[in-house]
């Protein structure tokens, strides 16, 4: 089963790895990291593929995907 797991200090909420996903698994959390941003979190983690495409279009290098 793929995953993907966000750095959510690294994250500044762009959320472009939200708009590429092909599944649309991928959500703002409700939470603050330390910088005060909303950090990107899997919504439904057993719907993830293991595309990969949110962690290349993520400017900040802040997710893993795991296959």
């Amino acid at each position: 089963m793929a995953k993907i797991e966000v750095n959510a200090e690294r994250c500044k909420g762009c959320l472009l790895c939200a708009n590429f996903c092909p599944k649309k698994i991928i959500a703002a959390s409700d939470c603050l990291n330390s910088k005060g941003y909303y950090y990107a979190y899997q919504t439904e983690p057993d719907k993830c593929i293991g595309c990969a495409v949110c962690a290349r279009m993520c400017p900040d290098v802040a997710i893993v995907v795991y296959k």
